[in-house]
């Protein structure tokens, strides 16, 4: 439980004063409840209905004064104050609620903005070891739990201050009655260790099916092209109907335990009232007013008792979300990448000389001895384009998530301008540049919308600017909506083309002084990847361009090319002369290419 007592520090930080004015008001409503058990008796008397004497008990003997009082008035009276104290009752506890409504949403509002801020300030290399769909099911699912398991403390809060008050004027009417209830009260808490400590199994059962079915769903319906085109849909559903039919088993078993622990409270309840009647009855000669006074300790005190060890169960079930969402702040915190956003103030940098690698090694998994990088040493001039090539795996985008400080070597240095790369200057190199994956990516907006997205000021003229640049303008003039046509979940709605188009585009936009191209015009036909190559030729001397391709053809007017193999940079040179070198990779794979078009 020490996950949940984590969380609610820090909701009495967040709450202040306003958690104890609540406490307060929770003591005032359960106070002005229980003088309903002082006014039951004055009711009776003076209603006729039933005759019930105040005894010895001193709380109780000093209503014997408005005897003094005409009977109809004082009638009148109770049955007024009982109105008016059931009033300011109701009226209090709706404030109540309705606060802690504010400080349960505020808080879990600043738990989401905390998490999700920490997932946006993590490193490159956090996602590249986490699933997404488990992260997307922290977000959603497990922070729902945690919300849940916040409101439900608030509940038990304030069953104990209920309760407490309860117990008090239990005191006052009968302390030996009250002790007795107490007593099985932490009987009862014993016995019920065993259902608290079920509940918190089956809440790490819950998240982990819920894990499982999230991830599946996720990864599902990222590949649902593969699915449909290799016919796997039976499958896919039949591991959904295994997947459900789990869930469906453990909310059968959560059932069965809320039930179970219900009966053995009811049952409880019934064999103490029981025991009670009969200790009382046969032992004790009960008279009528003390047989009402048990009546009215057992209605007021033992719904508080149970309904403390309910919440406790609710609690325990909700502990794993909390640990989940503890260890994913956790490892967030490991993985910082920079503690402030701080966009809106951070200059972008200009490359006078060269971005540089010296002596760089890097490896996604410390424990294993393959690298992916190896003993980099690499020059890439400003203003010039540089080409990087190789066989798939060789290290090529593993390179470029280094250059553009996604990645950290474990040896060796990055250097900017003879400055080294660190992370009072990463926001800058990341500020200056514009990076175009072989996978674009495209929001579920308009394409208007995801040109804004990178350039929020950009005015109408340099929009159509950058899609003349990256020859989209044309197919964008066509479209239902032109410029502000929605393109679907991840530009769906658009060729592979036209969204490699877009984000080149978009990357255009926001003028950087470096343009990476990971393969960015693989999915382009001829005639309009030669357009980008022409408007890339114009760019060179205004900034600085690295290209990853596998098209050899397309880095024919490349001031550099870097050749890399299973990690380490095995040739350097300008296009021809490392075309000319017969025994060379470069030559090999250009040789590949040619043969494949011919």
């Amino acid at each position: 439980m020490e996950q949940v007592f984590y969380y609610i520090k820090r909701l009495h930080t967040y709450s202040g004063k306003i958690l104890y004015f609540n406490l307060i008001g929770m003591a005032i409503v359960s106070f002005i409840e229980g003088m309903g058990i002082f006014l039951l008796i004055p009711m009776l008397n003076y209603s006729g209905i039933f005759h019930v004497a105040t005894g010895e008990n001193r709380f109780i003997k000093y209503l014997n004064y408005i005897d003094l009082l005409p009977k109809t008035f004082v009638l009148i009276f109770i049955l007024g104050f009982y109105i008016l104290l059931v009033t300011v009752q109701n009226l209090v506890q709706r404030k109540l609620s309705i606060r802690n409504v504010k400080i349960t949403n505020g808080f879990v509002r600043q738990l989401r903005l905390e998490t999700y801020s920490g997932l946006l300030k993590a490193s490159w290399g956090f996602y590249t070891k986490e699933r997404k769909a488990d992260l997307i099911n922290i977000m959603t699912l497990e922070l729902a739990r945690v919300a849940g398991g916040i409101n439900q403390f608030l509940v038990f809060l304030t069953s104990i201050v209920f309760t407490l008050i309860q117990i008090i004027i239990a005191f006052c009417l009968s302390a030996q009655l009250t002790i007795f209830v107490l007593f099985f009260g932490c009987i009862l808490g014993f016995f019920s260790k065993k259902f608290i400590k079920q509940s918190k199994t089956l809440g790490n059962k819950t998240s982990l099916l819920a894990q499982e079915y999230l991830a599946g769903i996720t990864d599902q319906l990222n590949g649902i092209k593969d699915i449909k085109s290799n016919m796997l849909e039976e499958s896919r559903l039949n591991w959904l109907q295994s997947v459900t039919k789990g869930m469906i088993e453990e909310q059968i078993e959560y059932i069965q335990l809320k039930s179970s622990s219900q009966i053995f409270y009811k049952i409880s309840s019934a064999s103490l009232i029981a025991i009670f009647i009969f200790i009382y009855v046969t032992i004790f000669k009960v008279q009528p007013e003390q047989f009402l006074l048990i009546l009215l300790i057992f209605s007021r005190l033992w719904p508080r008792i149970t309904d403390i060890q309910s919440c406790l169960e609710q609690i325990a079930s909700s502990v794993p979300a909390f640990k989940s969402l503890i260890d994913l702040n956790s490892k967030t915190n490991k993985a910082l990448e920079s503690s402030e956003f701080n966009n809106g103030n951070v200059q972008s940098l200009t490359i006078e000389d060269s971005l540089e690698c010296r002596g760089v090694y890097f490896r996604y998994t410390q424990n294993e001895n393959i690298y992916a990088l190896k003993n980099i040493y690499l020059k890439i001039p400003a203003n010039r384009m540089t080409a990087i090539v190789g066989p798939s795996g060789a290290g090529k985008s593993t390179l470029i998530d280094l250059l553009m400080g996604l990645n950290k070597s474990e040896n060796g240095e990055v250097l900017i301008d003879g400055i080294l790369l660190s992370n009072e200057n990463l926001l800058s190199l990341r500020r200056s540049v514009s990076y175009v994956s072989q996978e674009p990516f495209l929001f579920n907006a308009s394409i208007r919308e995801n040109l804004l997205l990178i350039q929020p000021n950009s005015n109408e003229e340099e929009l159509w600017k950058a899609l003349d640049f990256s020859s989209a303008a044309e197919f964008v003039r066509k479209l239902p909506m032109g410029i502000d046509t929605i393109v679907g979940d991840r530009g769906i709605r658009l060729s592979g083309g036209e969204r490699q188009r877009l984000v080149i585009a978009r990357a255009i936009l926001r003028k950087p002084s470096i343009l990476v191209l990971d393969e960015a015009t693989s999915a382009l036909d001829t005639d309009n990847e030669s357009k980008i190559q022409e408007s890339l030729e114009r760019l060179k001397g205004q900034m600085t361009i690295i290209v990853i391709a596998h098209r050899l053809s397309t880095i024919r007017n490349a001031d550099q090319v870097i050749v890399l193999d299973q990690g380490k940079i095995i040739q350097q040179g300008g296009f021809k002369q490392l075309a000319n070198e017969q025994k060379g990779m470069f030559n090999h794979l250009l040789k590949k290419q040619m043969e494949v078009s011919v």
